[in-house]
């Protein structure tokens, strides 16, 4: 069985390894794979794992001998499921894996914008503590998250787990999804629409998948619904905000400031709007990256691609 892994690296970029995917076939691993060299990288493969390179219908029609597609993600936007499906190519993907470093990275970066932790070592590092009459000094304001009502947008295994989280802060947790599951557990909770949860949250945090529906939710119109003293949070995907719109809301303080791990073109443009704003604190989608998480996500790979094997596939997303 010929196996390709098309863009390998942000998976493995060394500190894993590949030992369980070489027992399976003949493996070959690329860490990168450019649009135009997919068709020639997969020819006569029957299994190709992708991440973020796009397996699109033109591509598709020209690898007859695919039985078998494996996203190295939960997100499979990047697939044309259509033809598989019509095609009879098993597609699967890797949900949960992340969990807990997503939860985790949502509140980074909202302890970030609450306290300011950088900016305030900075400023020791820089001689104003030691120069400073006062014990102590602060230059923005602090902010505690007890009694604050968080607003999670997508309540799903990552959407419950910041909930969790934001319950040992003593938030107020309200949500908006597809489904409304029982959360009678939580005495802190109320599901509410999209509209009474921008309208209400201190903290907006995005955890919903990107669909035509919410693709652009995060807009001019919506960003006005919410609180000026508001923080808003994407780690899930980039195109759900309207960069622009978000920048402008920021610069023009129609909210108090954004942490989001991901953008709506990655590799971002330089002359991305998001770059301007102010209050904005940006990483590169790397909420999902803690090695941990990586490490599950490699073996679930492999167990999904087992199990494919043995003709009983699992996580499939077509079967």
């Amino acid at each position: 069985m010929k196996i390709v892994v098309l863009d390998g690296y942000t998976l493995n970029p060394g500190d894993l390894n590949w030992d369980a995917l070489n027992k399976l076939g003949g493996v070959t691993i690329h860490d990168r794979t450019p649009y135009a060299e997919t068709v020639a990288r997969c020819n006569d493969a029957q299994v190709v794992l992708t991440n973020k390179a796009p397996l699109d219908e033109a591509i598709l029609n020209q690898l007859p001998d695919l039985k078998y597609i494996g996203v190295l993600a939960t997100g499979y936007n990047i697939i044309n499921t259509d033809v598989c499906k019509q095609k009879g190519i098993v597609v699967t993907n890797v949900p949960g894996y992340g969990t807990g470093a997503v939860a985790q990275f949502v509140f980074a970066l909202l302890l970030e914008l609450c306290l300011h932790i950088q900016k305030h070592s900075d400023a020791v590092f820089e001689g104003r503590w030691a120069k400073s009459v006062d014990f102590c000094f602060w230059d923005y304001p602090l902010i505690e998250l007890a009694g604050k009502t968080l607003g999670i947008i997508g309540f799903g295994t990552i959407g419950q787990k910041v909930a969790d989280i934001a319950t040992a802060f003593d938030m107020n947790i309200i949500a908006t999804g597809r489904r409304q599951t029982d959360q009678s557990h939580r005495k802190n909770f109320k599901w509410v629409s999209l509209d009474e949860l921008l309208q209400q949250s201190d903290v907006v945090s995005i955890h919903c998948p990107l669909t035509p529906e919410t693709r652009g939710l995060i807009n001019a119109e919506n960003l006005r619904k919410m609180k000026p003293s508001a923080f808003l949070i994407n780690t899930s995907r980039g195109p759900i905000i309207n960069d622009a719109d978000l920048a402008r809301a920021l610069n023009n303080d129609i909210i108090a400031g954004a942490g989001i791990d991901v953008l709506s073109k990655e590799p971002p443009p330089a002359d991305n709007p998001i770059f301007t704003a102010k209050n904005c604190i940006i990483t590169p989608h790397i909420a999902r990256a803690a090695k941990e998480a990586r490490a599950r996500l490699m073996a679930t790979v492999v167990s999904n691609l087992e199990a494919f094997i043995a003709g009983k596939p699992i996580n499939a997303i077509i079967k």
